[in-house]
């Protein structure tokens, strides 16, 4: 079993959700600190979940951890403006990121999008764009950003655009291959295994970005099976029976009567 501990902020989401579950239930995590919103649905032994607002997260809100991942995302529907949206997308990013390096938490995993692109013709690529750089230019020890197509899963709330995405993808899929392997849809709880596993086994560059499909492929590693070593193979138990026992050299035995000339005779009385 790991020693390992994770902070989640972002959980109530998509992805989040499934991550939170999925670091809950691996051997490699101890303790996992969830920072959101409000109350989760979900609950563990090694869960701690902290309700903050995201304006006043203070240093002292943020434990030490491994890692700690930024699931944190909306659309400007949900959002109602495009300064909510870019304050979720992209301040409050920046801001945990900056906390997290003044707690010394020595890598964070950001979701971003497939598009990000800060001189992007899309509104939506360029914030993701925006917050990518402002997260590399905080110089963390180690950042790696997750840009996922199109998220598929169950969410909490009806999105009529992605759904209709859904249905598209669901029959392109297949036929997207090659180089638009990328634009395939994925699923949100692989996109949080691929996380984890990018976590305990990924690039160790200061900055590594992690394309849909590569995160595609991405599957928890078999565990290191232990040598069996069999009882039979450390005790040769064949060369303890009698009639196998191999003949004694008769030339290293021990002879008696040998000594017999060596013995003095403790009866013969000193001169």
């Amino acid at each position: 079993m790991g020693m390992r501990s994770a902070i989640v902020v972002g959980a109530t989401g998509l992805v989040g959700s499934e991550l939170v579950k999925q670091l809950c239930e691996s051997d490699e995590y101890v303790a996992v600190t969830v920072i959101a919103r409000r109350a989760l649905d979900y609950s563990h032994p090694k869960l701690v979940v902290k309700v903050r607002a995201f304006e006043e997260l203070a240093e002292s809100d943020m434990e030490f951890a491994h890692e700690i991942f930024c699931c944190l995302g909306t659309t400007i529907k949900k959002a109602g403006s495009r300064e909510v949206f870019e304050k979720i997308d992209v301040e409050y990013p920046v801001q945990i990121a900056a906390l997290a390096k003044n707690r010394g938490i020595q890598h964070m995993l950001v979701i971003s999008a497939m598009g990000a692109n800060e001189k992007s013709f899309a509104y939506y690529n360029r914030v993701k764009g925006k917050m990518e750089k402002e997260l590399i230019e905080i110089e963390l020890p180690q950042l790696s950003i997750i840009r996922p197509s199109l998220l598929v899963g169950n969410r909490s709330e009806f999105r009529l655009g992605e759904k209709i995405g859904e249905a598209a993808l669901a029959v392109l899929n297949p036929i997207l291959i090659g180089p638009l392997k990328k634009y395939r849809s994925i699923a949100a709880k692989q996109v949080a295994l691929a996380m984890m596993v990018i976590a305990l086994q990924g690039k160790k560059s200061k900055v590594a970005i992690y394309p849909s499909n590569e995160l595609a492929q991405m599957v928890m590693p078999e565990p290191e099976k232990e040598l069996e070593i069999k009882r039979e193979d450390v005790f040769n138990w064949d060369k303890l029976k009698s009639n196998e026992l191999e003949p004694l050299n008769e030339e290293l035995t021990f002879d008696k009567s040998k000594m017999e000339k060596y013995k003095v005779k403790q009866d013969t009385p000193k001169d």
